[in-house]
């Protein structure tokens, strides 16, 4: 019987997508060419440009975007270190400033860093006096390596979201901690981001990515999204400003009964405060088309989709109209 429930889904959708496309990709990525040769160790990448970024979002009748600057990525926990790295970050942050000041009307920039690392409140700040940057702040935690079970973490990375409250910048979070490491991860430490991270920032949104993993939806991903359902039920005033994106959580072939636990969790946490996400266009299954089609496998209603894809959070109200 789930199985038809599915069916009936995707026929009421049609083989084409029927929802309308999402007005705002919410989790993207540009890669300079210096940090597309780092990650993917391939010297003559031309790294993903905003132009590149333009053409997809139209291919997928998309207005807009969010870009999450990959700065984080130069002082990943789990690489050899870099030399003159926090150079290397500023660069990467100013890089996708430029990038995206061409469109100023569809694009959004968030600057990056690791939270652990001595100058990370010195590069909050420096974001925080540049108009393409001020906007918000993108923490990696499995990137950077931040341990929940940590005291010492989560102190610092506790300060980092006060001090990004204060300058009133949003924070997109992937919450998940290192897989590179082997930390742990589930309840137990969604409980922590709840308890002690997300009061730390009370007057701005946060956006927790991945619906709280990594991508899919593995055991510890549901676990750790469990606590979070479970605040909203209770009303928990904690909650308020807090939204998920559902980037790369549907994958081409999972089973219908992955996709009906996913379903059920998107209700829970309620359709209004979930936003849509593709992430870096790093290959075609990853371009936002191709996402927003294999969102649409889930058993949801079109009213339930349409919701999703209209949802326009705080910190991307403001922008012109596009001519």
């Amino acid at each position: 019987m789930r199985y038809f429930g599915i069916l009936a889904t995707a026929v009421l959708l049609g083989a084409d997508q029927s929802a309308p496309a999402p007005v705002i990709d919410y989790h993207q990525h540009l890669f300079s060419p210096a940090a597309a040769a780092l990650v993917l160790g391939q010297p003559d990448s031309p790294g993903i440009s905003a132009r590149s970024l333009i053409d997809l979002l139209d291919s997928a009748g998309i207005e807009r975007a969010l870009v999450l600057s990959m700065a984080y990525t130069w002082g990943k926990a789990s690489r050899a270190p870099v030399d003159n790295e926090y150079e290397h970050v500023k660069a990467e942050n100013d890089w996708t400033a430029q990038q995206v000041a061409q469109y100023p009307n569809r694009l959004r920039a968030f600057c990056s860093v690791n939270p652990l690392k001595p100058y990370a409140l010195e590069e909050l700040t420096r974001c925080s006096r540049n108009p393409q940057l001020r906007h918000g702040l993108k923490l990696h935690f499995g990137n950077s390596d931040v341990d929940l079970d940590n005291p010492t973490d989560v102190a610092q990375v506790r300060s980092i979201f006060a001090a990004a409250n204060g300058h009133r910048m949003p924070i997109v979070v992937h919450m998940h901690t290192s897989i590179d490491n082997r930390r742990k991860y589930g309840a137990d430490q969604a409980r922590v981001f709840l308890d002690q991270l997300l009061p730390a920032a009370p007057d701005v949104s946060v956006q927790i990515a991945h619906l709280a993993g990594s991508g899919g939806f593995p055991a510890a991903t549901d676990a750790a999204l469990g606590v979070f359902t479970d605040a909203i039920a209770k009303h928990d005033a904690r909650m308020k400003n807090v939204w998920f994106d559902a980037t790369a959580v549907v994958r081409p072939d999972m089973p219908p009964n992955d996709l009906e636990r996913i379903a059920a969790r998107i209700r829970q946490i309620g359709v209004e405060r979930v936003v849509y996400g593709s992430d870096a266009a790093a290959s075609p299954l990853a371009y936002p088309k191709a996402g927003w089609t294999a969102f649409q496998r889930l058993p949801l209603t079109s009213a339930e989709f349409r919701v999703i894809a209209t949802n326009v959070t705080p910190y991307m109200r403001d922008f012109a109209p596009i001519k």
